[in-house]
């Protein structure tokens, strides 16, 4: 995920825990707000909940992968936070992926597929 679609700032992560709307999935917890500027912010973590530091950065880079697939389909506008659920570390690319399709799909954040 390129740099400028990253929340990195704590207190930004912060501010989107805080004033968000949260979605829940067994996988991943998703927290909304609206952003002041154009564009995306996405910012992932994963508590100590979840394991040891190999299993936390699996983690993320698994729910970094599945949002890099899923960046073109967002809406633009908002500020975005995954956690990662304790889970998350034994499911595969295209379980993550899904479970961010259903997460944004809820929080009306997915604009539709062009077939034509």
């Amino acid at each position: 995920m390129k740099r400028r679609f990253r929340l990195t700032r704590s207190q930004d992560l912060k501010r989107v825990r805080q004033a968000g709307k949260s979605y829940a999935h067994p996988l991943v917890v998703l927290y909304v707000v609206a952003a002041e500027r154009p564009g995306v912010r996405i910012g992932v973590t994963a508590g100590r909940g979840i394991g040891h530091a190999v299993r936390r950065n699996r983690a993320k880079r698994l729910l970094r992968a599945a949002v890099s697939a899923l960046l073109p389909r967002l809406v633009s506008g908002f500020d975005l936070l995954l956690i990662a659920r304790t889970p998350l570390p034994a499911s595969d690319f295209s379980q993550t992926k899904q479970a961010l399709e259903t997460l944004f799909a809820r929080a009306g954040l997915l604009t539709p597929l062009d077939h034509g």
